[in-house]
């Protein structure tokens, strides 16, 4: 999936991680990734090991990848 820029002109993208398998680990993803600049929302689903970020403009992947290393998990790839 590429990145889709909505009407108010904000970025949604989806992330593969693996290794989630709780709260806490989505907790641990969501924190880091929030602290991308620009990022305003992050939800991930451990269940589906699935991580949607909204962000003003499209991140960087290896940025993505640094804040999802940076949690103990590890970035797939887009969704």
């Amino acid at each position: 999936m590429t990145a889709q820029t909505d009407t108010t002109g904000s970025v949604t993208a989806v992330y593969k991680v693996s290794g989630m398998s709780c709260g806490h680990c989505e907790g641990a993803v969501s924190g880091e990734i929030s602290q991308l600049p620009g990022v305003s929302s992050v939800k991930a689903v451990a269940a589906g090991g699935e991580v949607t970020v909204v962000s003003a403009t499209a991140l960087d992947e290896e940025a993505v990848r640094a804040a999802v290393d940076e949690a103990g998990f590890e970035l797939v790839g887009r969704a």
